[in-house]
C-alpha cells in the first residue's frame, strides 16, 4: 500500500510517500512560501534530490504541484497507485480521540475548531479539501495532534478558572505535539520490550517548540502544552510558563497594546529573549563557549525547566520505567540533556556521560548507565510514519467494512 501523508502549514507543505510494505519512504519533500512567485520546491527520491522556484497561488495549485512531481520523479506512474493520504490536524479538541476517516462532518468539526487553532487549523483543512479534490479515490485519514491527550483526568487539564470558561468558551488544556510523543512511546517500549502495563515514560520532545509528556501504562496522564502551545517549557521563541498578571501589568500600567504583548510573548521569548541573541541552541553554546553570559543563563534556564517539569512528572507517575528525548534538540544536543539530568542521581538517574556525548543523529541509542534505575533513552521522533500506520489502520478498517 502507498501512502502519502501531507502536514499543510500555512505557507508550507511538508510530505513523505511512503511504500507500506516495509514502511520505506519512496519520495519526501517539502514545498515552501505558498501563495508567492516564488515558491521553493525540493524534493528527495532515494538519494536524487531536485530544486525548484516557481508561482505557488495557494495550497490546492501546490499540491497540485507535489502530486505532479510524484508522478514525474519515476517513484510512482500513476496517483491511483495512492491508495490513501494522511493528513496531520493540529486541533481535533474533544471531538477526536482517535484518527479518523475524513467526511464532510469530520470537516466540519475541524473549521470548528480553527478558532483555537487559528494558525494551523485553516491550512490543514486546505490542504484536505485541496487533496480530496486531487485524489478522490483515496481513503484521507485525519491524524489529531491533541488525540493523545484525551486520556488526560479532569484534574489534569482543567484551570483553576471559572466553571463556566470551559462549558462555554471550551478554556481547558488540550496538548500538543501527540503524533511525536505517541510514537516516541510506541518506540521506546519497542526497544525496551515494554507492554502496555509497563509503558510508564518521560517523553521530552525539545526543539524550537517544546513539550514533555508523562505517560503512564501507555496513556498520556499529564502534558506541559496547555490551551495553547504557549504554556510549558522554555521554547525559541516562546516563554513557557509565566505569571499571568504580567500581561495585566504591562497593558494596564505600561500601556503596552495587547497586541505587542502576544506578539513579545510567542516570537520575541523564550531562549531569544533571555539571550537577546538567538533562538537556535547552537548559536548559543557557540556564544557561551566565548564567554556570552546572557547565552550561558538562557541555556541554563531552557534545561532547569525541562529537570523541573521531570521532577514533577516522577512525581505524579510514581515511577518511570524511562525518560526519552526527541526533537531537534533533545536528539542532538547532549549538552543540554547532561544539564536538563544533572543533580538527579538521588531519582536513580544516572547517565552515562561517554554515550551521551556520542549520542548525535541516531534513530535510537540508550544513554543511562546499566545501574541506573530509570533508563533515559534518545529516539528520533518520525510524526510522519505514525500518520502513516494510522491512516494504514483506517484504509484497511474501511476495506473490511
Amino acid at each position: 500500500m502507498l501512502i502519502l501523508v501531507l502536514n499543510c502549514g500555512s505557507s508550507s507543505v511538508k510530505y513523505r510517500l511512503f511504500d507500506m510494505a516495509d514502511e520505506s519512504v519512496l519520495v519526501s519533500g517539502l514545498l515552501e512560501r505558498v501563495g508567492s512567485a516564488e515558491a521553493a520546491h525540493q524534493q528527495a527520491v532515494g538519494e536524487k534530490k531536485s530544486r525548484q522556484t516557481c508561482s505557488i497561488t495557494d495550497h490546492k495549485s501546490g499540491i497540485h504541484l507535489i502530486l505532479d512531481s510524484l508522478t514525474g520523479s519515476g517513484a510512482i506512474s500513476s496517483l491511483e497507485q495512492i491508495e490513501a493520504v494522511g493528513h496531520r490536524v493540529v486541533h481535533g479538541g474533544e471531538a477526536f480521540s482517535e484518527s479518523v476517516r475524513i467526511d464532510e462532518t469530520v470537516i466540519e468539526t475541524i473549521r470548528r475548531y480553527s478558532a483555537l487553532a487559528p494558525l494551523h487549523n485553516p491550512p490543514n483543512l486546505m490542504g484536505i479539501e485541496a487533496a480530496l479534490s486531487e485524489l478522490p479515490g483515496a481513503v484521507h485519514a485525519a491524524v489529531f495532534d491533541t488525540a493523545f491527550y484525551t486520556t488526560l483526568p479532569e484534574q489534569a487539564w482543567r484551570y483553576a478558572v471559572p466553571r463556566n470558561w470551559y462549558e462555554q468558551y471550551g478554556i481547558r488544556r488540550y496538548g500538543f505535539h501527540g503524533t511525536s510523543h505517541s510514537y516516541v512511546m510506541g518506540r521506546t517500549a519497542e526497544l525496551m520490550g515494554l507492554g502496555s502495563e509497563e509503558t510508564h515514560l518521560i517523553t521530552a520532545h525539545l526543539g524550537n517548540g517544546c513539550s514533555i509528556s508523562a505517560i503512564r501504562a501507555a496513556r498520556c496522564v499529564d502534558h506541559s502544552l496547555g490551551f495553547t502551545p504557549l504554556e510549558g517549557l522554555i521554547m525559541g521563541t516562546r516563554s513557557g510558563d509565566i505569571d499571568p498578571a504580567i500581561i495585566f501589568h504591562l497593558v494596564e500600567r505600561e500601556n503596552m497594546p495587547l497586541e505587542q504583548v502576544q506578539h513579545a510573548l510567542q516570537k520575541e521569548s523564550g531562549l531569544l529573549g533571555i539571550s537577546g541573541l538567538s533562538n537556535d541552541i547552537r548559536d548559543l553554546w557557540s556564544a557561551s563557549e566565548k564567554g556570552d553570559a546572557k547565552a550561558d543563563l538562557a541555556i541554563s534556564m531552557f534545561a532547569y525547566r525541562v529537570r523541573k517539569y521531570i521532577g514533577a512528572y516522577l512525581a505524579v507517575l510514581g515511577e518511570a520505567r524511562a525518560i526519552v528525548f526527541t526533537g531537534g534538540i533533545g536528539e542532538n544536543d547532549f549538552g543540554v540533556r547532561e544539564l536538563a539530568l544533572s543533580g538527579m542521581e538521588n531519582f536513580g538517574i544516572l547517565l552515562d556521560c561517554e554515550a551521551n556525548d556520542k549520542t548525535f543523529r541516531v534513530e535510537s541509542k540508550k544513554i543511562s548507565r546499566p545501574d541506573s534505575a530509570v533508563a533515559v533513552w534518545v529516539v528520533a521522533t518520525n510524526e510522519e510514519l505514525l500518520i502513516a500506520r494510522e491512516t494504514g489502520k483506517i484504509s484497511q478498517n474501511d476495506a473490511s467494512t
